[in-house]
């Protein structure tokens, strides 16, 4: 076995446990023997093979399956002593997505200068034209030195209400009051806190989706959850005939992001309208909002919200997740809110004084003039003129590389992309993040937006297997050096067009 397919076999044990098997029979099958010796001794020795799990037969079969130039990537070694042992801890429990990336480039020596991260989950935070000026240092009243509220301080929560009044709701009689919203210390923690004050309930989500969410649906016991699958050929729509199938059935939560992480697919005006009418007052909807002003196809500085399509509330079932994170480009703030009913709202609240201890309080301070209505309305522009620049560049880059795209990303600043085309190795999404660290450059699998939290089924036929999610949040120079060595990779493998 060479040391490039050492390492590729390494690549494979370090997967959560439930794509392992998956990865294992891709390994297989992307790893044919070395000559007709070994496939002998193989087969003299099929009996003791069967009984072998997939990684052990991973290590015994895997051959030369590509020859490369590069230097391998190093094989890490354990991740502590076998006789040292942890008493209680559960091992199972795996990192995202984006963080299972990042720790096998780090193996590689990432991050320094030359590495290029089309994964990241974030945008550039640096000064882009047209956009505000961030903050550089912070005033620190004598309140923020206490305890703040777990729900976020007042001041905030009012402005985050004035602002989605002001853009979403202006024609509605039902206004967002202080007493509507939430504050989290980031996302995740405002998915928590929901996670935790839901019922006995079944509760739907839509693949592919946010990495993220498959610890949250797994390690949660109170409520079911049950996936949905959604198809490329369908546009990636949400199919209201399903909703319709999953609430007969007794789902009375969904879960989905809108626009949608990794697909960049957003729903439209009157799908979200449609949703909400089929949903009100029958089902909880959770809709993960980070992206919703990273959309291209209305007008400059148009957003999509559900917040434009709750009627009452106080009464419509309907829980709004945002923050800082992605469209004012400060993730590390940790400041993200919950809009939805009172009622919901004060089981949030509780849920923060046991889970987190609520948000950073001077952070909270500071970003209340952020919120003011006609500042954020500028915003969106500068920053949907900046990102859709950088989304045309890449698709027109990858199209020119030979890849196809039956429904361009109108929001988000990922781009899906299906590898099926391409010869061997490149074809499947561990193969291709294999071959691109050796470029030093990160992307996502799109395995780990298949989620699967309670493991109930079998990964090796999903059609995310080809694919991977590439993120254009990078500044445009990093993104022209991620281009440029995807295209080497091509080269490498004589997969591009001829006319290239």
């Amino acid at each position: 076995m060479s040391e490039s397919d050492q390492n590729f076999a390494k690549l494979g044990e370090t997967l959560p446990e439930s794509i392992k098997s998956s990865s294992s029979q891709f390994f297989e099958v992307n790893s044919p023997l070395e000559n007709a010796e070994t496939t002998a001794n193989q087969h003299n020795e099929s009996s003791l093979t069967s009984k072998k799990t997939p990684l052990e037969r991973l290590r015994s079969e895997i051959g030369n399956s590509i020859e490369r130039n590069q230097s391998p990537i190093p094989i890490p070694g354990p991740l502590s002593h076998p006789d040292v042992h942890f008493p209680a801890l559960n091992k199972q429990n795996a990192a995202t997505g984006v963080i299972w990336c990042t720790d096998r480039a780090a193996e590689r020596g990432y991050p320094n200068p030359n590495w290029v991260n089309l994964g990241q989950g974030m945008p550039e935070t640096g000064d882009i034209p047209g956009c505000f000026e961030r903050p550089t240092n912070l005033p620190i009243s004598i309140e923020s030195r206490e305890y703040g509220p777990t729900s976020g301080i007042k001041e905030l929560r009012q402005a985050i209400a004035n602002l989605y009044n002001e853009h979403y709701r202006k024609d509605k009689e039902s206004k967002y009051t202080w007493e509507n919203v939430n504050v989290a210390p980031g996302g995740r923690s405002a998915l928590t806190r929901i996670a935790s004050i839901l019922g006995d309930a079944y509760l739907a989500f839509f693949l592919p989706d946010y990495t993220a969410y498959a610890e949250m649906l797994s390690l949660f016991k109170n409520f079911a959850p049950i996936p949905v699958p959604l198809y490329e050929s369908d546009g990636y729509d949400i199919d209201l005939k399903i909703i319709k199938g999953e609430l007969n059935r007794g789902v009375s939560a969904i879960l989905t992001s809108n626009p949608r992480n990794p697909t960049g697919v957003a729903l439209s005006k009157e799908e979200l309208k449609d949703l909400h009418n089929l949903c009100r007052q029958k089902c909880l909807l959770i809709m993960d909002e980070f992206y919703s002003r990273y959309y291209y196809d209305g007008e400059v500085g148009e957003s999509l919200s559900s917040a434009s399509e709750v009627e009452d509330v106080d009464k419509d079932p309907v829980l709004i997740i945002d923050g800082l994170t992605k469209f004012f480009r400060l993730p590390g703030w940790r400041i993200s809110w919950i809009i939805g009913p009172k009622e919901y709202i004060k089981a949030l609240s509780s849920a923060g004084s046991y889970l987190d201890g609520g948000p950073n309080y001077p952070f909270q301070e500071a970003a209340i003039p952020f919120l003011e209505p006609n500042l954020v309305k500028q915003e969106t522009i500068a920053l949907q003129t900046h990102f859709k620049k950088k989304r045309d560049y890449c698709i027109d880059r990858l199209t020119k590389m030979g890849f196809k795209f039956k429904n361009v990303p109108n929001s988000t600043f990922y781009i899906w992309v299906d590898l099926s085309h391409l010869p061997g190795k490149l074809s499947n999404c561990l193969g291709f993040f294999h071959e691109a660290l050796h470029e030093d450059v990160i992307v996502v699998p799109g395995i780990f937006f298949d989620l699967n939290p309670l493991s109930f089924r079998e990964l090796s036929d999903s059609e995310m297997f080809s694919y991977i999610r590439i993120s254009y949040g990078p500044e445009l120079e990093n993104l022209v050096k991620g281009m440029d060595r995807i295209e080497k990779i091509l080269k490498r493998f004589d997969a591009l067009p001829y006319t290239i």
